[in-house]
């Protein structure tokens, strides 16, 4: 669908103005307006889509500013007016006397067809938050989802109009919201307060809100989402990413907290041992990163998409647009290599073969015969499959000259004891205690042909159900190709999915 615009009667606006401006102003045409600019000793200014122009030769002074001011309505504690039944928007910049030196009046509009690109996340109840640049049509948006959901889907619909911009100047909503409620907000720091009372008081389905910007409109949103009333807003910032970084509203995707994890689990993470995750389910179920007027990325799953940034990936994300393909957003990021596959002993054709740098090799001769593994080690390095070498040892000039003969994977550990050998061996070879090597393989097989098809295809896998220690082997391949594991479902059914970065 294209987007058809309606534009309130601009002749509303224009009137406001100085006649020689009015005459001005005819030249340009209606659809590429977007405001005219009035600032105390300055050439008044119209700024167009592409393009901004002075308007005459006329200096503005205080008797111009004072003309429109007392052509419009009452200025709020937020410095906006507006034109009642209207969506025109006139704003004020005050000296430090209080006294007004600027005027910024917004032409105010409603399009129709500004969320067709998220239309399905809208209609499906679920809650979504909006992100983008000032602007960029955040607020349009807001408007035609308040008019589809109540006019289309019948569904009760309570607009938060802090600023009147969503419903317009005046007491009768503007039509642009269909049969949607609002509610007007005395003064800007009582949001929050608005956003609960109309919950209480006022029985909505859905609510609609512009511009979450405090801690406390952040928290009353949740407190709004636990009810189970679907909630469309938007909030500062422009990427996921930005909401995850700002302590104010990052409870608004399931705020951050540091935790420290166990050795076990930091290897099995492959993580260091303090880390950064998401403390709790996300208020909005997905966010939507408007990247231009035509063009959004919609992260469907929050709670997915924090917890992939929080542990280093690409939160990804799914590119919808006129004149773009449809699929995964590209990572910003350098994509990094596959590692080698490293099968289980009954996939091998021979032994592996170890070159021990600054190890034992009498310790690993003993923990491979331990593990009855087939493997043996070599003397010298272009013998060999692969290294195992002293983490403080590992840059070693020795160790990298030797390298460079060839592309060989290097894995390390802290200490030169047998017990830090096994635990290394028993990774890289796929050993599980107490399971025959063939079930083994069979999880390690399907883990590794999951971990391509998943960077391939770009899209989820479900691995089948295993117990726990079956599971860990899983996750550690997962790890090797930088991907996110989870674990989902109950024992005995509980299994493995493997996620795109």
């Amino acid at each position: 669908m294209t987007p058809h615009i309606q534009t309130d009667d601009l002749r509303l606006l224009v009137s406001v103005l100085p006649p020689g401006l009015q005459e001005a102003l005819d030249a340009f045409p209606a659809d590429q307006l977007l405001e005219v600019v009035l600032d105390l000793g300055r050439l008044p200014q119209a700024r167009l889509t592409e393009r901004a122009v002075d308007l005459g030769s006329h200096r503005i002074s205080h008797e111009d500013l004072n003309q429109v001011v007392s052509a419009v309505g009452e200025f709020g504690a937020d410095n906006r007016a507006g034109i009642e039944g209207t969506l025109h928007r006139i704003s004020a910049i005050r000296n430090r006397r209080g006294r007004i030196v600027g005027l910024t009046l917004r032409v105010g509009r409603a399009v129709l067809g500004t969320i067709d690109l998220i239309r399905d996340r809208v209609e499906s109840g679920a809650s979504v938050l909006l992100l983008g640049r000032p602007g960029i049509g955040k607020t349009t948006k807001l408007r035609e989802v308040a008019r589809v959901l109540a006019d289309d889907f019948q569904r009760r619909v309570v607009v938060i109009d802090t600023s009147n911009e969503i419903a317009g100047d005046g007491d009768i909503p503007h039509p642009a919201i269909g049969s949607a409620r609002r509610m007007q907000v005395p003064h800007p720091a009582g949001q929050h307060a608005v956003m609960i009372e109309a919950v209480e008081n006022h029985m909505p389905e859905v609510i609609i809100i512009d511009e979450i910007g405090t801690e406390a409109e952040a928290l009353a949103a949740r407190t709004i989402a636990e009810r189970g009333v679907q909630l469309i807003g938007t909030a500062h910032g422009n990427t996921l990413r930005n909401l995850v970084d700002n302590p104010t509203l990052a409870d608004l995707v399931g705020g951050v907290q540091t935790v420290t994890l166990g050795d076990e689990e930091a290897r099995l993470r492959g993580s260091q041992k303090t880390i950064s995750e998401r403390k709790r389910p996300p208020t909005f179920d997905a966010v939507v990163e408007i990247v231009d007027r035509d063009r959004v990325i919609v992260h469907a799953d929050t709670a997915r998409a924090v917890d992939r940034l929080l542990a280093g990936v690409d939160p990804g994300g799914l590119i919808r647009g006129a004149g773009e393909p449809t699929g995964p957003a590209p990572d910003a990021r350098a994509a990094a290599p596959l590692p080698p596959p490293l099968p289980s002993m009954s996939a091998r054709r021979g032994p592996a073969r170890i070159y021990p740098y600054a190890l034992s090799r009498d310790s690993v001769e003993k923990v491979l015969r331990e593990l009855h593994l087939e493997a043996r080690t070599v003397r010298r390095p272009e013998q060999a499959d692969m290294v195992l070498a002293l983490r403080a040892r590992a840059h070693d000039p020795r160790l990298q000259r030797l390298l460079a003969l060839g592309d060989l994977p290097v894995h390390t550990l802290k200490k030169n004891t047998s017990a830090q050998i096994r635990r290394l061996l028993q990774r890289l070879f796929n050993v599980v205690p107490g399971h025959p090597e063939a079930e083994v393989d069979a999880a390690a097989r399907e883990a590794e042909t999951a971990a391509r098809q998943v960077l391939d295809a770009g899209q989820a896998i479900e691995l089948a159900p295993r117990d726990s220690s079956l599971r860990k082997m899983q996750h550690r391949i997962a790890a090797r190709y930088h991907l996110v594991a989870e674990s989902e479902g109950r024992e005995p059914y509980r299994h493995l999915v493997i996620h795109p970065r």
